[in-house]
């Protein structure tokens, strides 16, 4: 019982504060402005749906140590979510001008993975998502200072009817895409 009690209480700390929307859930629909090999466009989730399957992912900060590995992961992996059918952006409280360095970056977004800025929060918390405000002293990996929020690191598989397939949260960067990339499979009835 005691064992019990302490793995409640221990899961109770390490959880997000939000509780992300689940499987079955309707998705957010959503227009943003996004950057893909640093040209900004307005997308939307509602047309992106269209063309099948598509991966929403939000991560707290371009040019931050676990965000450019899951940027990597990501554009490295994009041949084989669209093999399965699917599309995947990126979504940070980033302004548009840092996310347009940062999909254009080799190292990350390769200019292969779009990436589209929610500088409100506005649609991390429409899909129920802990946002914290920035205390303006953190430092990108390039040494430039974080004027921005951060949203918590979840990825949700959206089909194409608009309802959520897969909800990936509490895993490091490069697992939650191997997750995501899974859950796109199995839709598209693939084996991983």
């Amino acid at each position: 019982m005691k064992k019990l009690l302490l793995g409640a209480l221990i899961a109770a700390t390490v959880l997000p504060a939000a509780a992300a929307l689940k499987e079955g859930d309707a998705a957010p629909d959503f227009k943003a402005q996004a950057s893909l090999a640093g040209k900004a466009f307005a997308y939307s989730l509602k047309d992106a749906l269209k063309k099948g399957p598509v991966v929403v992912y939000f991560y707290p900060s371009a040019y931050t140590n676990g965000c450019n590995l899951q940027a990597h992961t990501f554009s490295e992996n994009l041949p084989k979510f669209s093999a399965a059918g699917a599309t995947v952006v990126g979504v940070s409280l980033d302004s548009i001008g840092r996310l347009n360095e940062f999909s254009a970056d080799p190292e990350f977004c390769a200019g292969k993975l779009a990436v589209a800025s929610d500088a409100d929060g506005r649609i991390a918390r429409a899909y129920d998502l802990s946002v914290r405000e920035g205390s303006g002293s953190s430092k990108d990996t390039r040494g430039q200072a974080i004027d921005h929020g951060f949203a918590e690191r979840t990825t949700f598989v959206i089909r194409p009817d608009g309802r959520i397939a897969a909800t990936v949260s509490g895993l490091a960067p490069v697992a939650n895409v191997e997750k995501a990339l899974d859950a796109v499979r199995a839709l598209a009835g693939q084996r991983p």
